[in-house]
């Protein structure tokens, strides 16, 4: 005990002494350091880096409830964007087998979904991808610690181990981009102890069989999508409102077009708690809100889909006295990423008010970067961020929503041109295309500048991407509809759109 005491006096002698010696010396380690290997803090470290600056990284991945863990990379290449988008791939699949007979191809009736296959093909490919990171890192100079970090104050940084052995590192620059984990309800006996969330749904390796997803996010319904297409009883039991914060026509499209496909919704329902009975089978008890009436089924799995808590309680930023969002605890940032305490900063996820999506933290985090090695002074631009929802009918949009547009400018201050449509696709293979739909939101009058546009369809994303550019250079609806499609796609017919909302007119496409 003697000699532990001694080890303990001895460490906090040294490392004092080199917080000490940095004070004294102006001298610090690295020019920047960020706390956070996900998308965008390797963006902003392997930016700066390539700018002339010294550069540290430090990553820890805590497993999740149920021990799932991971490498390099953050939420998208291992717990989101990437599995998420294979397995999405995989239930289109499922339905291109079954368009493929009415094309000719001769398909035995009974086709099925092996997931071990599945999710080792998946695990591989982000594993790739975690090696790849580490490589680019070496090869850009980018010190890699897979460390978890917490911060002693405005320069320096505490680096713990695996096996608890503390590091002290120095910094011009702290930039923190932990991002978030997904929540378990606190209230609902049984929900963490046979719940999963989406840190565990990628990486099991049986499949997860009959399911209930809680929650009704995108990240709720792109799951509950996937598994429903690759053959799998699912139900989503929704406590309010689908996609909430987009607009909710389209979520309503969204949402239409599971259920017509087999997805179960459990709408206005709240979970009262979750038992595993002797077969093995977990029983949920819920209640419906407009009935008051109690229900109960059972599920070989229970997926939480209800919202994501920001990784900002083990940084030591109350200590420092950075300000965060009492209610979000997201850290308060401002137009250039700057905390309330001087030289710290933080983006992505973490940054109160901003968006939650992948290309937005690169960026941000590029940007940021180029600011603090004295090479730029742009600033992000958070405003019309185009994303995508991969549900098994895709929802892309940029811009404003219907409902959010309606509030800026008014109900007489907006024009709204909308199409039914079906694509080519769905012709021969006798699909319902009932909300396959395209929204533009302008401004009332003049040259109509487009304010929102909204679209759901196959590729969804591939559709956007292209329109968001117009978005960056004032687009309007004069500049929409003077644009000649390419014919035949489901994107021409954006640039065709031309009967409005309130006309009441016939909204669906005739004719080739």
């Amino acid at each position: 005990m003697a000699a532990l005491y001694r080890g303990r006096h001895r460490w906090k002698r040294i490392n004092c002494l080199h917080i000490f010696s940095r004070k004294l010396t102006g001298k610090n380690d690295y020019d920047l350091l960020v706390i956070g290997g996900g998308s965008g803090g390797l963006a902003c470290s392997k930016e700066a880096a390539q700018l002339g600056q010294k550069v540290a990284v430090l990553d820890y991945v805590e497993p999740s409830a149920k021990g799932t863990k991971w490498g390099l990379g953050g939420t998208c290449v291992n717990v989101g964007c990437i599995p998420k988008k294979l397995m999405h791939q995989a239930a289109l699949l499922g339905t291109a087998v079954k368009d493929a007979k009415k094309y000719g191809w001769q398909i035995p009736d009974t086709v099925s979904h092996d997931w071990p296959t599945m999710a080792e093909a998946v695990h591989n490919h982000v594993k790739s991808l975690n090696w790849g990171h580490r490589v680019q890192l070496q090869d850009k100079k980018v010190k890699y610690m897979n460390l978890k970090g917490s911060l002693v104050d405005e320069h320096t940084v505490r680096g713990l181990s695996k096996a608890g052995k503390e590091t002290i590192l120095t910094a011009k620059n702290i930039v923190i981009a932990t991002g978030g984990r997904p929540k378990y309800p606190t209230n609902i006996p049984g929900a963490a102890e046979h719940g999963i969330t989406s840190d565990d749904i990628f990486w099991l390796k049986k499949s997860p069989g009959k399911t209930l997803v809680v929650g009704a996010s995108y990240v709720a319904l792109e799951c509950a999508g996937f598994l429903k297409g690759i053959g799998l009883d699912t139900t989503v039991m929704v406590r309010s409102i689908a996609l909430r914060g987009f607009d909710q026509q389209m979520a309503g499209l969204v949402t239409e077009y599971m259920e017509a496909h087999g997805t179960r919704f459990a709408w206005k329902s709240v979970p009262n708690r979750v038992d595993k009975v002797s077969s093995g089978a977990l029983q949920v008890t819920w209640t419906d809100t407009q009935t008051g009436s109690e229900h109960k089924d059972t599920f070989d799995s229970v997926l939480w889909a209800v919202g994501r808590a920001p990784e900002t309680k083990a940084l030591g930023l109350d200590k420092l006295g950075v300000q965060l969002n009492k209610q979000t605890g997201k850290i308060v940032v401002g137009p250039d990423e700057s905390t309330s305490v001087p030289n710290i900063y933080a983006f992505g996820d973490i940054g109160e008010g901003r968006p939650e999506l992948t290309p937005t933290a690169i960026k941000a985090g590029k940007l940021l970067a180029r600011r603090l090695a004295g090479q730029s002074t742009e600033l992000m631009n958070y405003d019309n961020v185009p994303t995508t929802v991969f549900t098994p009918l895709e929802y892309s949009c940029v811009g404003l929503s219907e409902e959010e547009a309606e509030k800026r400018h008014g109900k007489d201050g907006i024009e709204i041109y909308h199409a039914f449509y079906k694509p080519l696709e769905f012709t021969v293979a006798e699909r319902d295309a009932s909300q396959c739909y395209i929204k533009v939101v302008c401004e009332q009058g003049g040259t109509g500048k487009i304010l929102g546009l909204h679209f759901t369809g196959p590729n969804a994303g591939e559709v956007a991407q292209g329109f968001a550019v117009g978005f960056q250079c004032g687009a309007t609806y004069s500049h929409l509809i003077q644009t000649v499609g390419i014919h035949p796609t489901c994107a021409e017919e954006m640039v065709k759109v031309h009967i409005t909302k309130r006309s009441g007119l016939d909204a669906t496409v005739t004719g080739c």
